[in-house]
């Protein structure tokens, strides 16, 4: 009986593996093949590396080398938006979890209730908010509500409240520290997890965001790479038959269209990286008792 039950689990796991490493495996494997070899070989079989080249080609060509500009203006408004946040939400979490002030709560509580509020739900008021103020199709009507981050003040909030000493900064201060100087020198080295922790889901929402972007921005020269992956979906005949020949003279197909997809996650591969080694060195560095 328990041999079955161990096998019954076993087959379980595998499926769900399956399930979930195939489409990636596919798309990792896809640019290697051409558009007819996706469909004529075994899909999870290695073309060759001169087709990831042709991809490449097709890809960089699209439109006036479009698909770079797609990539910059992702990484000048993530990095925008995620540096301010870093700015005001650690410092934002630190005031809500260790200050004392006329209606501490009553942010804390606003902080937690548009946290939980789908982000599309705040998109048309944000329009008509940066509308009245003119913004609409410029820098700044992606990078500023991409700075307002409850998220991450909530999760300074949580840090704060519970793996700071309060006595620590309370000899910080009888020695003399301010209030700035105390977080400055005490509390923000101490943060190192949670900044980590901050900086990487900023960075993730804000290169994932399409709908925002999609609806302030009018210009496909200034769209970020989630809106441009739409553009070339809608380029590709096997996925837009619409197009038809447009298809054959831009040379978007599938293995471009999977090519563009790998480039796109590398960002959020390296800033993953990156704030990991901080984020459980941290953690683990508290967890040992010597």
């Amino acid at each position: 009986m328990a041999l079955l039950l161990r096998g019954l689990r076993l087959a379980i796991l595998t499926a769900f593996a399956v399930f979930f490493v195939a489409p990636m495996l596919w798309l990792v494997l896809a640019p290697t093949k051409s558009d007819r070899d996706l469909v004529d070989r075994g899909p999870f079989t290695f073309g060759s590396f001169h087709h990831v080249a042709t991809a490449w080609h097709h890809l960089n060509g699209f439109s006036d080398h479009i698909y770079l500009t797609w990539i910059g203006n992702s990484l000048i408004y993530a990095v925008s938006a995620t540096l301010i946040v870093l700015v005001t939400a650690v410092p934002a979490g630190y005031a809500l979890a260790l200050g004392d002030f006329p209606g501490r709560r009553v942010v804390l509580t606003i902080t937690l209730v548009v946290m939980i509020m789908p982000a599309a739900a705040l998109v048309l008021p944000i329009f008509l908010e940066l509308n009245a103020l003119h913004l609409i199709g410029s820098v700044l009507s992606v990078i500023l509500p991409f700075a307002f981050f409850p998220f991450g003040v909530n999760l300074a909030y949580i840090y704060y409240s519970t793996a700071i000493p309060r006595e620590l900064l309370d000899a910080a201060r009888v020695d003399g520290c301010g209030e700035w100087a105390t977080f400055r020198h005490i509390a923000l080295p101490l943060a190192k997890p949670v900044v980590a922790l901050v900086l990487f889901f900023s960075f993730v929402s804000d290169w994932n965001n399409f709908f925002l972007p999609y609806t302030v921005l009018g210009d496909s020269k200034q769209y970020p790479i989630q809106v441009g992956l739409s553009t070339l979906l809608s380029s590709t005949p096997s996925f837009n038959p619409a197009t038809g020949g447009g298809g054959q003279q831009v040379g978007i197909f599938r293995p471009e269209l999977a090519l563009a997809t790998l480039i796109a996650v590398i960002p959020v591969a390296i800033v993953f990286m990156l704030s990991q080694r901080t984020l459980v060195r941290g953690l683990v560095g508290g967890g040992v008792k010597e």
